[in-house]
């Protein structure tokens, strides 16, 4: 079941569901999601002396990424086939019964603006801000300004709480995240496996 406005607002009153800095309601209160705006800060990928990213190399994806800052009524420029991470202003908590779904705002995906490749489910339990995966489709540059609304949630009720949420006891690597992060793929329990057995077959040949 999708929640209606009036489940919405009564989740936050309750407290169960945290959306904040809530500034607005009555304007990012829709009648069934919520409106999230554009944080101040993004990352972007260098194109340059780049012969490609390793997912199992974490010291990678740090190296291949620089951070960029815009304050409240400065623009940043989205250029046709860019892509970018920025952040939601919102920090949100998901209760264990909800899961929420990350959308674009259609009026700017007119403008061939898009807000998530992949990361498009915030899971039960999760809390932070939610990075946001921002790309050009079109063919003219988009100017993006911090505080604008960039994104909304909707949010779907599970047929029973999860009994494992994300979180601490998942050991999940984005939980409690501030400002747009990276990928952490590399700490993925598979690479990291692999790393220990060649790490071990290098200690053994030694």
């Amino acid at each position: 079941m999708i929640l209606s406005d009036q489940d919405i607002l009564r989740r936050l009153e309750v407290g169960d569901l945290v959306i904040e800095p809530l500034e607005d309601i009555d304007m990012q209160v829709q009648p069934a999601s919520v409106d999230l705006r554009l944080g101040e800060q993004f990352l972007e990928f260098q194109r340059t002396n780049i012969p490609c990213i390793h997912p199992n190399r974490a010291e990678e994806v740090g190296d291949y990424v620089s951070e960029t800052v815009v304050q409240e009524g400065d623009e940043f420029i989205l250029h046709p086939g860019d892509f970018v991470l920025g952040t939601t202003t919102e920090r949100v908590e998901i209760p264990p019964d909800l899961i929420a779904h990350v959308q674009g705002r259609s009026s700017l995906g007119r403008l061939a603006v898009v807000v998530h490749a992949t990361a498009g489910i915030v899971d039960p339990g999760y809390e932070g801000q939610i990075t946001l995966e921002l790309s050009n489709l079109g063919t003219a540059p988009v100017a993006l300004s911090p505080g604008m609304r960039i994104s909304q949630l909707i949010f779907t009720e599970l047929s029973s709480p999860a009994e494992r949420p994300y979180g601490v006891d998942r050991d999940s690597k984005y939980q409690g995240q501030s400002g747009p992060q990276a990928s952490r793929i590399g700490s993925d329990p598979e690479f990291v496996a692999k790393r220990a057995e060649a790490e071990n077959r290098t200690e053994e040949d030694g």
